[in-house]
């Protein structure tokens, strides 16, 4: 159990750092950096048991929402590593293939456009937002990078 969790901890946060460094990337191009105050606010009030929000830049602030923010995404890495993990084994931490990490990567985008994004009132996958198929595209391509990311970690670590 302790190298599940040593493994599943050392993944998540690799794979999340390199999801960060393409952000920075991003930010080279013209995109914004991601405001991690708005999830943080989302996940503030989703521990108080409200999920929905028609829009969740005029909810309440939560205290220290930026902070919550970038917890909670270092967190769901994490979980998504443990995820990873559970369903392949600690075995595929020690002799890792990329198509389980592309496949639990890819499975991430559902958990924004059906959970994150209609919780903080973007619509289902952004549709809400004026430039939606840019925010899809951006979240593929995140969240295969993110998968890029398990798997590296797990290359580097084995």
């Amino acid at each position: 159990m302790s190298e599940f969790i040593y493994r599943m901890v050392v993944i998540g946060v690799g794979a999340t750092i390199l999801f960060d460094l393409w952000q920075q990337f991003l930010r080279l191009l013209g995109i914004p950096k991601p405001n991690w105050a708005m999830p943080g606010r989302w996940f503030g009030h989703l521990l108080r048991g409200r999920v929905m929000h028609a829009d969740i830049g005029k909810s309440e602030p939560v205290a220290n929402e930026t902070a919550l923010g970038w917890l909670f995404h270092y967190l769901v890495g994490i979980l998504f590593a443990g995820i990873l993990l559970a369903i392949w084994g600690v075995e595929w931490a020690r002799n890792p293939t990329v198509l389980p990490a592309l496949i639990v990567g890819w499975v991430t985008i559902g958990c924004g456009w059906f959970i994150l994004q209609p919780g903080m009132g973007l619509g289902i996958a952004a549709a809400k937002r004026p430039n939606a198929n840019q925010l899809r595209l951006l979240n593929i391509l995140g969240h295969t990078v993110f998968a890029i990311g398990l798997y590296g970690t797990a290359l580097l670590t084995r």
